[in-house]
């Protein structure tokens, strides 16, 4: 008993700061959200609204379609960064001449600010300036984000890539360090070829990690906007106007803080939702082949 409320006191600052900004803010959004609340409206103050705010998401089709293209962006870049994140790792686990260096280098992106890349990949993609925009010109390739549509939203892929590919690399290193050998051992001596010990050993040992860092990702790409901001502005058009842009401009330029808040409350419902189902179907694919 002593140990426990030891315990308890210890993490007791831990757990007032995860309810100071946390729970309290979270509580604060949730009431919001029943009420019409617009500081440049006729009406001052707050007005009950009651589910007037979510009934109106059902039929919003500029929320409908930045959801969707947020979801969109998530499963691409998600998908693509695991793979490139377990096939980075096993490469840094090999013992090759200046390999740490390389771990220094591949670190990078984590040091630097989202704002920072959503700049430095703007600068480096504008037309008339940029040295994308000027080797693609080279081979006759008219590449244009603030034109194209498509060309901007793979843009933002490949640069959410290129920034979170380190984290997932790194995670998965950490976990690779820290498993044991035995089983390794005794798979090569039953014969099993390199596939067979990936497949059948290391990712369901992995399991715990691969999980953990599907959650975090998933979440973060659902709710981008700084780099993708700075980048493109959420253009051409609505092309890269995600989610999270989308809510910013309701919240701030329009100051509809009802709307935005219960906008805000569905979006973490349905994260929340959709990274259950995906943990759920990757829980039971790994049953299947430990079988």
């Amino acid at each position: 008993m002593k140990s426990t409320r030891t315990a308890w006191l210890f993490m007791a600052p831990t757990l007032a700061i995860l309810v100071f900004i946390g729970l309290i803010p979270f509580i604060y959004v949730l009431y919001i959200g029943y009420f019409d609340w617009n500081l440049f409206s006729k009406i001052r103050g707050m007005s009950w609204a009651g589910l007037n705010n979510y009934r109106k998401l059902v039929f919003d089709s500029d929320f409908n379609a930045s959801l969707g293209r947020g979801i969109s962006f998530t499963v691409l870049t998600v998908s693509i960064e695991m793979v490139l994140g377990v096939l980075l790792a096993n490469l840094l686990m090999m013992k090759i001449r200046g390999i740490k260096f390389f771990r220094a280098i591949h670190s990078l992106p984590l040091t630097v600010a989202p704002i920072a890349i959503g700049t430095a990949w703007r600068l480096m993609t504008l037309p008339g300036l940029g040295p994308v925009p000027y080797y693609l010109q080279k081979i006759g390739f008219d590449f244009n984000i603030g034109r194209y549509a498509q060309q901007a939203f793979f843009t933002t892929v490949i640069m959410d890539i290129w920034h979170w590919t380190p984290f997932i690399t790194l995670a998965f290193l950490a976990g690779l360090s820290s498993l044991p050998q035995s089983p390794f051992e005794s798979a090569m001596v039953d014969g099993a070829n390199r596939w067979q010990v990936q497949l059948h050993i290391t990712l369901p040992l992995l399991k715990p990690v691969i999980l953990t860092v599907l959650f975090l990702r998933i979440m973060d790409a659902l709710r981008i906007v700084d780099e993708v901001w700075m980048l493109t502005g959420g253009g051409p058009g609505t092309a890269t106007r995600y989610i999270g842009i989308h809510i910013w401009r309701v919240v701030f330029p329009k100051t509809d803080y009802g709307y935005g808040s219960a906008m805000s409350v569905i979006v973490l419902y349905f994260t929340i939702v959709l990274t259950w189902l995906l943990i759920t179907s990757i829980s039971q694919s790994w049953k299947g082949v430990a079988k």
